[in-house]
């Protein structure tokens, strides 16, 4: 088997930042961040914008979106007066 082949695999703490929600689990991704975690170790950190826990397919509730599009956001602030 060829060496320096396969990505490390070690613990990583996910954080979904739209909710403060942390999951440590096992991953190859890379980390510029760490975190100390609640066992006093320091892991890389991922941050994440959605997951199980602020996704509304999960969650069950739906978050209001700004449902105004990006043309009307530009003629309402750029638009002739």
């Amino acid at each position: 088997m060829k060496k320096d082949l396969h990505p490390e695999f070690r613990a990583v703490v996910f954080k979904d930042v739209s909710c403060d929600y942390e999951l440590l689990t096992k991953s190859t991704v890379n980390a510029k961040e760490t975190i100390k975690w609640h066992d006093g170790n320091e892991y890389p950190l991922v941050k994440v914008d959605i997951s199980s826990q602020s996704h509304p397919f999960y969650t069950g509730k739906q978050r209001m979106i700004d449902t105004e599009g990006r043309a009307e956001k530009f003629r309402k602030k750029y638009g002739k007066k």
